[in-house]
């Protein structure tokens, strides 16, 4: 049918595996609007849930790292990391290999696209689906922007994926939704770890909540290094959702630095054109 829910989320493993020692207020927060979110998406009535995200090593390695990647499977499992630390016990998510054949073949004519019959969930996807899907009832399909290994996909591609995605959600006879996870600043497994440049974020988002499509890809890999650190890098999934809504405004539901999530935590929507 079409795209019918877009929205951005962080994914930090914190949020789940650090759940207890945060701000209680702060945690709530975040919590409530994560099952705001849920609640929109399913309201949406969608038939699968496309989840542009960065991987963390577990399945792209420097041996081979696409700068897209789509997964193609009937089904997929995680968390790959521990259980007890992440806070999330394994789980059997199912996936949707013919639509994923339907949306690869088409966004292949735009936009080069690596897929995966095998794919091991982290943190990335794992949170999110903890919170938008509990009961794991959904069709899921991930992707895969590299956000981790320079060269790093090109802003502008991450747009362009993100048009061509839409595309190839509104080509199909499913009703779809899309969700980016990520950042947005933070200084994973450094001796910054829990830094948050909540300037830059408010930044970032302001820009994003209003589709500022020059703006948002005006940044350059080395400024968002110095500024948001190498998580920083992840504003990729955020960008490809904005693209993928046609110039529309988003709706920030929570932002809010949360040191022992070691992110600055966010959860948003964005209407679609």
């Amino acid at each position: 049918m079409s795209l019918v829910f877009a929205g951005i989320c962080s994914h930090a493993p914190g949020i789940t595996g650090r759940a207890d020692r945060a701000d209680p207020k702060l945690r709530e927060g975040l919590y409530t609007n994560f099952e705001k979110m849920r609640q929109g998406l399913e309201k949406s009535g969608a038939e699968a849930l496309v989840v542009v995200a960065a991987e963390h090593f577990a399945n792209f390695f420097m041996d081979n790292m696409p700068a897209f990647c789509m997964g193609m499977a009937d089904y997929y499992e995680g968390p790959i990391e521990d259980e007890k630390w992440l806070g999330i016990k394994h789980q059997r998510i199912p996936g949707n290999s013919e639509l994923s054949n339907h949306l690869i073949t088409n966004i292949m004519q735009e936009v080069d696209l690596s897929y995966a019959q095998e794919w091991k969930f982290d943190h990335g996807i794992m949170v999110p689906l903890h919170f938008l899907t509990p009961n794991y009832n959904i069709d899921v399909i991930p992707v895969n922007i590299n956000c981790q290994g320079p060269p790093l996909t090109p802003l502008q591609r991450s747009w362009a994926f993100g048009e061509a995605l839409r595309r190839a959600c509104d080509s199909t006879s499913k009703r779809i939704a899309i969700v980016g996870t990520g950042g947005i600043s933070h200084w994973p497994a450094t001796p910054d770890s829990g830094k948050i440049n909540e300037d830059w974020d408010r930044d970032f988002l302001d820009k994003w909540e209003n589709n500022r499509k020059e703006d948002l890809l005006a940044y350059t890999d080395e400024q968002v290094y110095a500024e948001a650190g190498q998580g920083g890098f992840e504003i990729r999934t955020f960008i490809s959702i904005a693209a993928a809504c046609g110039g529309q405004k988003g709706n920030i539901l929570f932002y809010a630095p949360i040191p022992i999530y070691a992110v600055g935590c966010t959860v948003a929507t964005m209407e679609i054109a």
